[in-house]
């Protein structure tokens, strides 16, 4: 038997879902099922058995998709079967598990509003999960985040029920063995419940305010380290003027302006930088601040997406009094489109914060941009070479994000015998921009470690009090690049250390 981690963290099923909880949810968590939700859940499962007799229910006496016109089986084991047999066509790696159970934990909060005539065993058992490190493996392909993430859900419900892979404490193993050693018991279903698990947007919401929480983390790094540079070199700060920026008129630039002016409070000017500085520097307040702008749309799709309930069909209890009590819905609400559009925003702020980042690098690195520090802010060039290989790095990072940022919302393509003519591709949108946000870390872990090199290698130390603090963390952190060492680890550890120090 496998020791039961102990549990960080606690969620309960009523009021919001606290948008943290799903990074939270990597580790062991308590998952309260509290007599509000288990009330919601029981007058929602009474229902749907109410409505199932007046006539058809998608899904729970139909078959599925394009067949829907078809009758399902019988019996209501075999109609869960069915449910999730036919979705067994993944193909891929694994999906991280941070997203797999992050997008449970939505799933189980969406079922417990009531509003998916689901079982309360289900919700039990799959708040019961929580509490251990199981995780399903579930492949990364196969998902068009049109009616939900219809495969992906199902091998994480086919998990639950024992079938399968998943992952307990970090290792793969088939997951019925998991269960047995994380003291779960296997999930029962009929077809409505099986339906339901995996008729939801829940791993491209997932996904996307996972990315979120990443590029913002970057965003405010970057907002930082941009004026860390403009101290060590010396630049004169009159670009982040409150009434130049105030007459650009945007919001995100005079919060950002803001920030960077109060992180260079202090600073003193070396007074031998030219009259205006590179647009790396220059305009970096209006490129994080159009970012800034940028981000607060995703966080109001990701708000709007996790208090959501992206499930087909919904019933809803009526009015006391009612002739009947209450009505079965089938509509679109797995239809993932705003995940879609706010995820391909996602990827192009990423993009453009990546170039950001690189650019400053590669000036740091310029003898002939860099107020006279050594070529690849290495002491003794040709014998040490610095930078030289994390500038490489930092250029086909940027490659690839710009190769992946390609719109995905623009790549409808029908398929189901035209029952899904058109689809909005978010559980793509919403990984890709999972991946790219990795990238971006790293991007500015790289351009942290050229800053703290630039310190050893004779830039000047910072004159603000914010840039200076900020480099101690770095120096603490990070070892001089004297001699040269493989780098990989230190790119790694700055990112680590800019993306979750604590922030003013």
């Amino acid at each position: 038997m496998t020791t039961v981690p102990t549990l960080t963290d606690s969620v309960t099923l009523t009021g919001p879902l606290d948008p943290g909880a799903l990074r939270r949810a990597t580790a062991p968590l308590t998952v309260t099922v509290d007599a509000a939700a288990r009330a919601r859940v029981e007058r929602g499962r009474r229902l749907f058995r109410a409505l199932r007799e007046d006539g058809p229910v998608y899904g729970a006496t139909t078959g599925f998709g394009a067949l829907a016109g078809y009758p399902g089986r019988a019996d209501e084991a075999d109609q869960c079967d069915n449910t999730l047999a036919h979705l067994g066509a993944g193909q891929g790696p694994d999906l991280p598990r941070e997203v797999v159970r992050g997008a449970l934990l939505l799933r189980t909060w969406s079922l417990a509003q009531g509003h998916s005539g689901v079982s309360a065993e289900v919700v039990d058992r799959l708040a019961a999960m929580f509490a251990t490190s199981f995780a399903p493996a579930v492949p990364r392909y196969g998902s068009v985040g049109a009616s939900g993430d219809l495969i992906p859900l199902a091998y994480a419900t086919q998990a639950l029920r024992g079938r399968g892979h998943a992952y307990l404490d970090g290792r793969r193993t088939p997951a019925a063995e998991a269960l047995t050693a994380a003291g779960l018991t296997p999930l029962t279903l009929d077809g409505r419940d099986a339906l339901a698990l995996v008729n939801g947007t829940s791993v491209t919401t997932a996904a996307l305010a996972l990315a979120r929480d990443t590029v913002r983390a970057a965003h405010r790094a970057l907002t930082d380290l941009t004026c860390l540079l403009a101290d060590l070199l010396g630049c004169d700060p009159g670009f982040l003027d409150a009434d130049l920026l105030r007459a650009y008129g945007h919001p995100g630039v005079g919060t950002v302006g803001t920030r960077m002016r109060h992180a260079l409070s202090g600073v003193r000017p070396s007074g031998t930088r030219p009259l205006q500085e590179p647009y790396s520097i220059r305009c970096a307040p209006q490129l994080l601040g159009a970012a800034e702008d940028a981000l607060a749309y995703v966080d109001g799709v990701v708000a709007a997406d996790l208090r959501g309930i992206s499930d087909n069909p919904m019933f809803f209890a009526g009015d006391a009094g009612d002739a009947v009590p209450g009505k079965v819905v089938h509509g679109g609400n797995f239809f993932g489109q705003p995940a879609a559009f706010a995820a391909d925003l996602l990827a192009t702020v990423t993009a453009q914060l990546g170039n950001l980042a690189e650019r400053q690098l590669d000036l740091l690195v310029d003898p002939a941009r860099n107020g006279g520090l050594p070529p690849m802010l290495t002491t003794a060039p040709g014998v040490q070479h610095g930078l030289q290989g994390v500038q490489l790095a930092t250029t086909a990072f940027v490659a690839e994000i710009r190769r992946n940022a390609v719109p995905a919302a623009a790549q409808s393509l029908p398929t189901n015998l035209h029952n899904q003519d058109v689809v909005p591709f978010g559980t793509q949108a919403a990984l890709r921009s999972y991946d790219l946000a990795d990238l971006l870390g790293l991007l500015v872990g790289s351009l942290g470690l050229g800053l703290r090199q630039a310190a050893h290698a004779g830039a000047r130390r910072p004159t603000a009090p914010g840039p200076a603090a900020l480099l101690d963390a770095l120096e603490t952190a990070i070892a001089p690049v004297e001699p040269d060492r493989p780098l990989d680890a230190d790119v790694r550890a700055a990112a680590r250390l800019l993306l979750t120090r604590d922030l003013p």
